[in-house]
């Protein structure tokens, strides 16, 4: 069954109860339904890390629930009944090659399916599959992680989360400190995984590019708050706002704004190179040729 994930009034502060309490998430509300491509934005420090350690229950709520398909999470839940759900919502933490450590990249990959209870032989059958799926040579199965380049060891770690065969796909900043390629090749990977799997797909990350050439939807934190959610052309429509959060636009979007200064028009802002290319190539064509 599909899982969907909704948060009702989810409260949460680090050391509840204590007077060193800090309020992190303030009654956020919120749905992600399956097969959609969730952005999530926001400064540091806005709660995005915070949300989305509530999606597989790493952190519960201090009040409020987050129903992750059939399970329902309160403070009461107990960690014991938790297990089955973080195989369901498979999570790829920032620089996750920091936490690569086994001596093959196989038996890294092929780790969280034997943490599950699978067989050592089944494991490995997995894990090389899933090496197959993120573009890792086969050749380089039997090296350590650690003589990989940084996008490689990025792509063993999320080879590791899928072993576990999940629903959901978190992403926390997947391309950071990569180079453009490496970025690109990543964003590539995680489309090309959630078409061919039917992967919901939640993604932190300061690129807005990404946001707008990937999401379908966009939560913007603040403050541990929920600011505002959308489309990424609902979320990108008011750039004024965007700079009051301290966001950025797109690059193309910011390039169209700076076009239209100069008098071109656009039917809506574009949010892609393609669509800006597309709505300014013939106004460009009238300029140069205007007897035509």
């Amino acid at each position: 069954m599909a899982t969907d994930i909704t948060f009702e009034q989810v409260n949460y502060s680090y050391q509840a109860g204590t007077p060193f309490a800090v309020q992190a998430l303030k009654d956020i509300n919120l749905k992600i339904t399956p097969g959609s491509f969730t952005a999530v934005i926001g400064q540091t420090g806005s709660g995005k890390s915070t949300l989305i350690q509530h999606l597989n229950a790493l952190l519960k709520p201090s009040s409020g629930t987050v129903t992750i398909g059939q399970r329902v999470i309160t403070t009461e839940t107990k960690n014991k009944h938790l297990k089955p759900l973080r195989k369901k919502v498979g999570m790829v933490f920032q620089f996750p090659e920091n936490q690569l450590f086994e001596e093959t990249v196989l038996k890294d990959i092929a780790f969280g399916p034997q943490n599950f209870g699978v067989s050592e032989t089944d494991a490995e059958v997995l894990a090389k599959r899933m090496a197959g799926e993120v573009g890792l040579d086969g050749s380089l199965l039997e090296r350590s992680p650690f003589d990989l380049s940084g996008g490689q060891m990025r792509r063993v770690a999320i080879a590791g989360v899928l072993a576990l065969e999940p629903e959901v796909l978190v992403l926390d900043e997947p391309t950071a400190g990569l180079d453009p390629r490496g970025r690109l090749e990543i964003m590539t990977l995680v489309t090309r995984l959630r078409e061919e799997q039917g992967l919901t797909i939640v993604l932190i990350t300061h690129q807005m590019d990404d946001v707008a050439n990937y999401a379908d939807h966009v939560i913007v934190m603040g403050h541990g708050a929920l600011l505002k959610q959308g489309s990424p052309r609902v979320i990108f429509s008011d750039p004024k706002w965007l700079q009051e959060h301290q966001l950025g636009l797109p690059s193309a979007t910011k390039f169209a704004y700076e076009l239209q200064q100069g008098g071109f028009k656009f039917d809506h802002m574009p949010l892609t190179v393609t669509d800006l290319a597309d709505q300014i190539a013939p106004q460009l064509s009238k300029g140069a040729h205007p007897h035509e």
